[in-house]
């Protein structure tokens, strides 16, 4: 018998699966369990770590690989013990190379083949269906995945949870990771915001899982009874004018419902058409889905000939509570006849509650079918003639054949003749040949010759069954004729589209050569894009043909809205309304089309601005504070010197010289950073890159740097090396570490780890910080300088710091530092493995 697997499953590391896992080992083996350790990482935590004692553990194999010993599960070993439950952690690890699994969960696999019970943990993030929804918001690829199957078939998911605060005050406090990595783990993957998202993929994972077991237990027991274990709205749309209205009201039950699932459904039948609609084309279908989608709601296409028993079948399929539909549009006669889908969904919905939505359309008075064709006017005309010379014929025929045919005979030509004019013309052709053969037939046919008298009451039954059969084949005529003209014209317009999209995506210019499509398309005298200004002034943002007619939307032929205060309009003559409704989807390529010429035009004078503000800041700095500064102070202490009726003492004089000398080394460094800045910006900085260690550089950049004894240097020298100009890190962390000496409180620490393929160097201060909102000026050219703000006391070092670090290939960014400060992230690719210094 297979054993059974339990899995404890949580959103992050440090939840507490392992915790959990050992706890209910300590539990089972309390109650005279026969429990093991198969293996179980505990990754120096304490806590965890005390949790085995008491714990049978079955020794690791040990497997050599490159030099280095892996300690691996021993799979022979279990197998051999044969416990009743094995500790398993981690379902997802990748096994050493040599091993017997490449993967834990395959290890698993047999040990449930033979008859052991398994509890396991995972997290969501190596779940292999989630790959890429984790790595798209934390940014990281998870190489260890474990297939979504695997889980799924554990007879136990049990989900650990704690909230992302929480977590993070676990981390901080040590208690997952060690303390090297903890700043680089808050920073990175442990965010709020990705925790948050994590904890809500976990929680969204299990309840879809615990969905899915209820609907197969509910489809192997054969349950047709609704189960209200959470609202489901459901509500039915036609396609017409009021489906609008009942949306709306659906989604405004739902969201009182807290929040239910909404559920739009559109019903066709067979043949592709909406019951109750003649004639509805399957387009309908889009229509509908875009305006379900507006409201959030999914969007399901079900086929049925009987309406209210397609949507019954669905509701209870998807456990609805809740069932929405627009009232009948027949009128009060109508429904003495038959009282509408509506009533029969309510007389047959049992627990499902039915919202019959009014609207507009309700009630109207009985309307006739249309009669209108969808031949051809050529074909029409072809069978109008048919329907009268084909009884004509009929009746010569059976005139000359009178001594060789029956009555039955001529009928069957008059049903011939009938049959003919519905194929050719449709239903009015049908109705006259039809009416004008009963006649022909009964006058000279039928006894007595040469009358309208009818002495057989056959002949009635003779003609009405003629009219039947013109009508019910001029109707299947029609209808064929229309599915084809709506086909066509569904394929030409699909056409026109992609011919619109091709002109948007692969033009430099689209707008001009978009307009003039239309133009051509519709054979329109101008087309214009206009725009309203804030002065209620229409102005043209492009014009084909005329342009003189295109000036305002009023005087146009064509208008549509293609946003608020943009319009489409055009000029020559009017189109239908299926036109117009083509002409709403060009409109909002168009629109595609402005935006994005508006951004390109906006990205470019961007450019040009950040430049002329480079340049602007650049002769603003030459004359402002950190040049005034020093030299002021040398002139003073140059002056004091100078003057021969001053005394000075030799400490007088020492310090004066000491004043000369730091504000000559300001000066260079601000000289420095200008230079520095200009070779950025020229684009002249070419890095010799090379492995470097942060422990080394630190060291240099902090000798001759003002105040550097209240630097804390706490750089593993075990980190990896980066991949850096050693001269051009020194100059950026000497230009970070100065700012953050000048306006970050009384001590900085310098902090390393190593982070997936990159090493951080934190430099961290416990001063008053840099709010959220201007982060972006932090590293600003000359953001202390002329018109700009000078509060927080930042410069032009960072800038020259950040750019720098960029041609180095890395990043310099800011962050809180935990308790109050600011704390500098300097990134930078980890150097090769076995790449010499």
């Amino acid at each position: 018998m297979r054993g059974e697997l339990r899995i404890h499953l949580g959103a992050a590391p440090g939840v507490g699966k392992t915790f959990a896992m050992l706890g209910e080992a300590h539990r089972r083996v309390g109650r005279g369990a026969d429990v093991v350790v198969g293996v179980v990482e505990t990754h120096g935590r304490e806590r965890t770590a005390g949790l085995l004692e008491g714990l049978e553990v079955v020794p690791r194999r040990t497997v050599a690989h490159g030099g280095t010993e892996l300690h691996e599960m021993d799979v022979d070993a279990v197998l051999v013990r044969r416990p009743q439950v094995a500790l398993v952690d981690e379902l997802a690890h990748t096994n050493a190379p040599g091993s017997r699994h490449a993967k834990r969960w395959q290890d698993v696999e047999e040990l449930l083949d033979a008859g052991i019970d398994v509890i396991s943990t995972v997290n969501v993030q190596h779940l292999e269906s989630l790959g890429d929804v984790v790595e798209t918001i934390t940014g990281a690829r998870q190489q260890e995945t474990v297939p979504d199957d695997v889980v799924r078939r554990a007879e136990q998911i049990e989900i650990v949870d704690i909230t992302p605060e929480a977590l993070r005050r676990r981390l901080a406090h040590g208690n997952v990771y060690p303390p090297e990595r903890v700043d680089a783990a808050l920073a990175h993957y442990f965010r709020v915001p990705n925790l948050v998202a994590l904890r809500e993929l976990a929680l969204l994972w299990i309840a879809d899982e615990v969905d899915v077991v209820l609907r197969r237990y509910r489809t192997e027991q054969q349950v047709s009874d609704v189960w209200e274990t959470r609202e489901r709205v459901v509500v039915a749309l036609t396609g017409g004018r009021e489906s609008e209205t009942v949306l709306r009201r659906a989604a405004r039950i739902a969201k009182r419902s807290g929040g239910a699932d909404l559920m739009a459904v559109h019903v066709l039948r067979g043949d592709g058409l909406v019951p109750g609609r003649a004639g509805a084309p399957v387009v309908a279908a889009d229509r509908v889905r875009r305006m379900a989608e507006g409201v959030g709601a999914s969007f399901h296409t079900v086929v049925g000939e009987s309406v209210d028993d397609a949507l019954l079948d669905f509701a209870r399929g998807a456990n609805a509570t809740q069932l929405v539909l627009g009232t009948s549009r027949r009128s009060r006669l109508a429904r003495v006849f038959d009282p509408g889908i509506g009533a029969r969904v309510v007389q047959e919905s049992g627990p499902i509650d039915v919202h019959m939505v009014t609207h507009s359309a309700a009630g109207r008075a009985l309307r006739l079918p249309r009669l209108r064709s969808g031949l051809p006017a050529g074909r029409q005309a072809a069978g109008w003639a048919t329907a009268v010379l084909a009884p004509a014929a009929a009746t010569l025929v059976g005139i000359a054949l009178t001594d060789w045919v029956d009555l039955s005979t001529d009928v069957v030509l008059y049903f011939l003749a009938t049959v003919l004019a519905a194929l050719a013309g449709g239903l009015g052709p049908a109705l006259l040949a039809a009416l004008l053969g009963g006649l022909l037939l009964n006058f000279f046919l039928s006894p007595p010759l040469y009358s309208f008298a009818i002495a057989n009451p056959g002949n009635v039954i003779t003609v009405a069954t003629m009219l039947l059969v013109g009508v019910l084949v001029a109707l299947v005529v029609d209808r064929a004729a229309r599915r084809a003209e709506q086909a066509a014209r569904a394929r030409a317009e699909a056409a026109l589209l992609a011919s619109f999209a091709r002109t948007v995506l692969t033009r430099s210019d689209p707008l001009p050569r978009l307009l003039d499509r239309v133009r051509e398309t519709w054979a329109l005298q101008s087309v214009a894009l206009l725009e309203q200004g804030e002065d209620r002034v229409w102005r043209r943002v492009a014009c084909t043909g005329d342009a003189g007619a295109c000036d305002r939307p009023e005087k146009a032929d064509v208008d549509v809205v293609v946003d608020e205060g943009l319009h489409l309009v055009g000029t020559g003559r009017a189109l239908p309304a299926a036109d117009r409704r083509l002409l709403e989807v060009v409109g909002g390529q168009a629109l595609l089309a402005l935006r994005g010429q508006r951004a390109e035009a906006g990205a470019a004078d961007a450019e040009r601005r950040a430049a002329a503000n480079e340049t602007r800041g650049a002769l603003l700095s030459a004359v402002g504070h950190d040049l005034r500064s020093p030299l002021t102070s040398i002139k003073a202490a140059a002056s004091s010197l100078r003057d021969e009726h001053l005394p000075l003492g030799p400490d007088d004089r020492a310090e004066l010289l000491a004043t000369v000398e730091e504000s000559a080394d300001r000066l260079t460094g601000l000289v420095d950073n200008l230079l520095d800045s200009s070779r950025l910006a020229a684009g002249a900085v070419t890095p010799l890159l090379a492995p470097v260690g942060y422990d080394e550089v630190a060291a240099t950049a902090l000798l001759g740097l003002e105040g550097a004894a209240r630097v804390r240097v706490e750089i593993d020298e075990d980190l990896p090396d980066v991949l850096a100009d050693a001269g051009l890190l020194d100059r950026v962390l000497a230009n970070v570490v100065d700012n953050a000496l000048r306006h970050g409180g009384t001590e900085v620490v310098l902090r390393a780890s190593a982070y997936s393929d990159r090493v951080e160097l934190r430099v961290v201060d416990r001063g008053r910080g840099v709010a959220p909102r201007e982060r972006d000026a932090l590293f600003a050219a000359f953001q202390r300088l002329g018109d700009r703000d000078a509060t927080s006391g930042l410069g032009l070092g960072l800038s020259v710091a950040q750019g720098l670090t960029v041609v180095m290939g890395g990043e310099l960014t800011a962050e809180d530092t935990p308790g109050g400060g600011l704390t500098v992230v300097v990134s930078l690719p980890a150097a090769p493995v076995g790449v010499a210094r």
